[in-house]
């Protein structure tokens, strides 16, 4: 008998969502700093107050960092900043 896709497991990828959030962080901060700015400011802006007015529009990155939830952006700089350690 087959199977309904309700009844078989499905596995959840969190290296998935790292990878994309890595990527899409990579690309921002080569955006903001092509600009001029200080992408590390910017990013913190952007994350502690969520106004997307802190991403330059420069190659797409205010529509990338938009993609992505800000808690998952915060996942991925802690997880990568203690896996360093």
């Amino acid at each position: 008998m087959p199977r309904n896709s309700i009844e078989e497991t499905r596995q959840f990828s969190l290296r998935d969502e790292a990878a994309e959030a890595r990527t899409v962080l990579n690309e921002v901060y080569l955006a903001l700093q092509e600009k001029g700015y200080n992408p590390i400011n910017q990013l913190v802006g952007y994350l502690l107050s969520g106004d997307p007015a802190y991403i330059t529009n420069h190659k797409n990155a205010r529509n990338l960092i938009r993609q992505l939830e800000r808690d998952e952006i915060l996942e991925e700089l802690v997880r990568t900043y203690l896996v360093q350690k």
